[in-house]
């Protein structure tokens, strides 16, 4: 027995699995402090099906916590980066191109070392210890909590970053340190964001994680804790706690993961209409699509992992407007997890488009005799502007001519239309309305590499064989089961600018659960 939760931002969904089997489904409100949705989800979840906490084998969960704080600019902790690249990088300090008010919400300070490699692992300079440890002193000086360490090329060589963060550990014990080599890819003022972005998260990480962990257990259930990644797989809460960004747009991928589970499609494109947003991604061999460019957080450009999704304000709680004479807007402003006392088929004053979808005749839900008085013509050119919406996002995902087909899930799936123009059928599914908690209960344990590697004469099959072991060494150490591991993705990309025959390689390897022993939380 698995329970997979998904806290979204109008409605925690949650599901009990038996196998391929889905036992129960609990759909509540998410609340301002998030886990007591979540105790209240769990509570429901075994009154409906009757089955004992202490059947539950695992537990995942996939959480808005992460990415709501960085946007928020809340629960930061003093942050500094401290860059290993003297005398070259100076032009361009750490934070240059961040918003100032996210800089001053971690009261970010950077610092300057010598240090890094270039491409071939060859050193830019001299690791400087004595100048790491004057910047240690002064940043416990000046408040900082936590240290984002990055070095030129570390991808490549992760030698000085990793000697710097054995200073810190000597000279700040309480200092959290987070690496840039474990958190973003190639492109140092990229992976450097991402990195700081880790660290300013990496105190309220700790926090979170233990709150869902009592919360998990304050149901009387005592079994391991995995939280959901950005790439449709999970990791255990200690590695939750170091690389808390790693959660960003788990919420969409866990409905990608889900629809491909419940569609038995492995290539498609996934629409996810919640209460507020509605979410496009596309499915590759059942994995979601990595995003191929930099991806903006909260004005930040970063590099990390992440899905190729396209949000847009559009759910069963958007506001539905009317403007000029034919004019009808919907979104992107939403009444959120309030929708039950302000949509007015639930006795509010708001009109929503919940509301079109009851007036429409397609859902079922309140008392539709409040919506009596829209008129007939109104209804379909609301349904129309929606359909406009979701054909336009799903339009700009194709990468090719071939018609895909579409898999709608989330509550609100009667937004979107039996047929769309540009795609090769509208395919709905049983348990549509929890399939991100089901992306999240079916997840399994990933593990991947993405480096630059010098191709000798000779050597890429040893090369690319070692990259694989280490994949897969990752996704066992995450949790995976050593015996149900597979390589599911392999790319070479030969970076023509650099000499030495340098090849960018990139090894993802996903593994079930191995759930026969407990594992430490």
């Amino acid at each position: 027995m698995r329970i997979g939760i998904d806290v979204g931002g109008t409605n925690t969904d949650a599901v009990l699995m038996d196998g391929a089997q889905v036992v129960s489904t609990v759909k509540t409100p998410t609340t301002d402090d998030v886990t007591s949705g979540i105790m209240t989800a769990l509570g429901e979840l075994e009154r409906n099906s009757g089955v004992a906490p202490s059947r539950v084998r695992a537990v995942m969960i996939g959480t808005t916590h992460f990415i709501n704080a960085l946007v928020e600019a809340n629960r930061l902790a003093p942050t500094a980066a401290l860059r290993l690249g003297l005398p070259a990088t100076a032009a361009l300090p750490p934070m240059v191109d961040w918003p100032e008010s996210l800089v001053q919400a971690i009261a970010g300070r950077p610092y300057l070392c010598h240090g890094g490699f270039e491409y071939d692992g060859q050193t830019i300079s001299d690791l400087n210890e004595s100048e790491i440890r004057s910047a240690a002193r002064d940043m416990l000086e000046r408040g900082m909590r936590s240290v984002a360490i990055s070095s030129v090329f570390s991808p490549v060589s992760a030698e000085h970053e990793t000697r710097a963060a054995e200073i810190f550990a000597a000279e700040a014990p309480g200092m959290a340190v987070s690496l840039s080599h474990e958190i973003g890819r190639l492109g140092l003022l990229q992976r450097e964001n991402a990195t700081i972005i880790n660290a300013a998260l990496a105190e309220m990480a700790t926090q979170i994680v233990d709150g869902l962990a009592d919360a998990v257990r304050g149901a009387g259930i005592d079994a391991p804790l995995y939280l959901s990644q950005n790439d449709g797989t999970l990791m255990e809460i200690h590695y939750a706690r170091k690389y808390p960004v790693a959660t960003f747009a788990s919420g969409p991928t866990n409905s990608m993961r889900g629809a491909a589970f419940l569609s038995g499609l492995a290539d498609c494109v996934v629409v996810d209409v919640g209460g507020t947003t509605t979410d496009v991604g596309v499915l590759q061999r059942g994995f979601p699509r990595e995003a191929a460019t930099e991806v903006t957080v909260a004005g930040v450009r970063t590099n990390f992992r992440m899905p190729d999704v396209i949000s847009i304000g559009l759910g069963g709680g958007s506001l539905v407007r009317e403007f000029g004479s034919q004019g009808i807007d919907v979104g992107p402003d939403s009444v959120g997890y309030r929708l039950t006392g302000q949509a007015l088929v639930f006795g509010g004053d708001v009109l929503t488009a919940t509301d079109i979808g009851v007036a429409a005749g397609v859902l079922d839900i309140g008392d539709a005799g409040r919506v009596r008085h829209l008129s007939g013509d109104f209804v379909k050119r609301a349904l129309g502007s929606i359909e406009a919406k979701i054909s336009e996002v799903i339009d700009r995902m194709r990468t090719s001519r071939e018609l895909p087909p579409v898999v709608v899930v989330g509550g609100g799936e009667f937004l979107v239309p039996d047929t769309l123009v540009g795609v090769d059928g509208v395919h709905r599914t049983e348990h549509y309305a929890v399939a991100n908690a089901i992306g999240a209960a079916i997840a399994q344990i990933g593990g991947e590499v993405d480096r630059i590697y010098p191709l000798e004469p000779g050597r890429r099959d040893a090369v690319l064989d070692a990259a694989k072991q280490e994949a897969v060494d990752r996704a066992v150490a995450g949790g995976a089961d050593p015996d149900r591991v597979e390589i599911v993705d392999v790319d070479e990309v030969p970076i023509a600018y650099l000499p030495g025959n340098a090849t960018r390689i990139r090894v993802k390897a996903v593994g079930d659960l191995l759930l026969t022993s407990r594992r430490g939380n």
